[in-house]
Formats: structure tokens, sequence, C-alpha cells
């Protein structure tokens, strides 16, 4: 039976399975944390897949996960900063490759990554109020990065936490944001020609096991304290940001 579940290249069976259940878990850990999940998940496929193939099932991936994290938690999303960020995205996805492409990988990846440190021990610079201003800037900086390095929702991470009064409230928001960014990703894969299809009972199977494990990760979070979601938020934003330095030191190697 186990052999029935073999769909594509790169996967067999119990690999199909392993995805699965890390869909599950990463979604948990992605809402209980504040972020993360997904930069877990795309390790473990990186493994397997390759880079034509990874970026855009993860992309679908993870705009599932987000489509169902908002709508487990759609009553606390902040709605003044949907419309503004939507367009925000828009633009920064149609203007991203005609300036970043003429910049070094490595670095994009090391600014951000000295930035995002900056930001972990001087939080009062993400403070201030849920303008729609403010989303449409997050909305034209995170398309616009999205375009080169996986990283986007650790990037606007901070700043979404910093407007908002609840943990609840920042995860709603930032799942609702990211899922029009991961959304604009996957329609540009798709226009490019990447045959979604041949992969869909696997997207179907995490997108699946993501609303699932979305669901226990909100079930944590209300018994959660502020104060604990804040030290969990700060040391998953420092390990990633850690880890975007260490990218860029790889990448380095090959320019």
């Amino acid at each position: 039976m186990i052999e029935l579940l073999s769909i594509t290249p790169e996967i067999d069976g119990w690999t199909f399975i392993l995805f699965t259940i890390l869909a599950c878990f990463t979604a948990a850990f992605g809402v209980v944390a504040g972020l993360g999940g997904g930069v877990l998940l795309i390790g473990f496929m990186a493994t397997v897949f390759p880079p034509v193939a990874l970026v855009p099932i993860h992309g679908v991936v993870q705009a599932g996960s987000n489509v169902t994290r908002t709508i487990i938690a759609h009553r606390l999303v902040m709605k003044q900063a949907i419309i503004p960020f939507a367009i925000g995205a828009v633009l920064g996805s149609a203007i991203g490759g005609r300036i970043v492409v003429s910049i070094p990988l490595s670095l994009l990846q090391a600014i951000l990554g000295i930035f995002m440190l900056y930001v972990c021990f001087s939080p009062k610079i993400t403070a201030g109020m849920p303008t729609q201003k403010r989303f449409f800037a997050l909305g034209m900086v995170g398309a616009f990065i999205s375009m080169f390095i996986g990283a986007t929702g650790t990037i606007l991470a901070p700043w979404v936490r910093g407007v908002s009064e609840d943990r609840r409230i920042f995860v709603a928001t930032h799942s609702c944001i990211m899922m029009f960014i991961h959304g604009l990703k996957v329609i540009v894969f798709a226009v490019l020609g990447f045959e979604f299809f041949d992969y869909l009972p696997l997207m179907a199977a995490m997108v699946t096991a993501g609303f699932l494990g979305n669901w226990v990760g909100f079930k944590l979070l209300d018994v959660m304290e502020e104060a604990l979601f804040r030290r969990v938020f700060q040391v998953v934003l420092v390990f990633l940001s850690i880890r975007l330095l260490y990218s860029a030191a790889e990448n380095a190697d090959y320019i």
C-alpha cells in the first residue's frame, strides 16, 4: 500500500508520510513561536527536492498553511492592515527582479541578518501604531525580498509584533499577510510554467496536516503566557538571524 504513495521522482511513500507529519509539526511550532515553522520545513525539504521544485512546492504549502491559520483566527486579524499590505506586496513583487538582481545574494543576506539581530535587541525600533502606511511599506519590502530569499516571515515578524497588542493578534495578522506573500510567489511560478499538478497529492496532504498543526498551535497559544511567548519569539528570531548570516557566508564562497 505504501508504494502507491510514490508519486514523484523525488519521494517514496515513507518520505510522503514524513513530510506530511513535518507539515503538521512545523505549523504548530510556527504558531507557538510566532515564526520559524516555514524555515524549519524548507530545511527538511531541501534535502530531497531540487531547487527548481523546492521553492514552488514550499510556497504552496506555506500559502495553504497561512490560509488555514487565518481562517482559524480571522477574528483577531488587524483588518486595517490587509488591503494596504496587499497593494504594497503586488508592487514589491512587480519591481523586485529589476533591482535586486544586481545585488549579490550573500550581501543581501548579510545585511538582513545583521539588521535582524539589531532588531532583536532594540525592540523599540519596530514599535509604533498599526497604520496603513506601515503595512503598505511592509508589503512592498516583504514581497520584494521574497523573490530572492526565504526569510521574509522572519524579517516582517518583528514589525508586525511591534504593533500587536497581544500574541494572538500578532500570529493571526502575520499569518494573513504571509498568505499574500506566498500566494504571489505561487502565482509567479505558475505563470513561469511550473507543473504543480505533479505534486498535488503531496501538497494537499501537507496543507491538510498544516491545518491540524495550526489548530493545535492556537490551543497551546491560548494557555501560553505573554512573557513566555516574547522570550520564545526572541530566541527563535536570533537563531534565524544567525542562520541568515551563515547562509551569507556560504554563498560568499561562490562569488
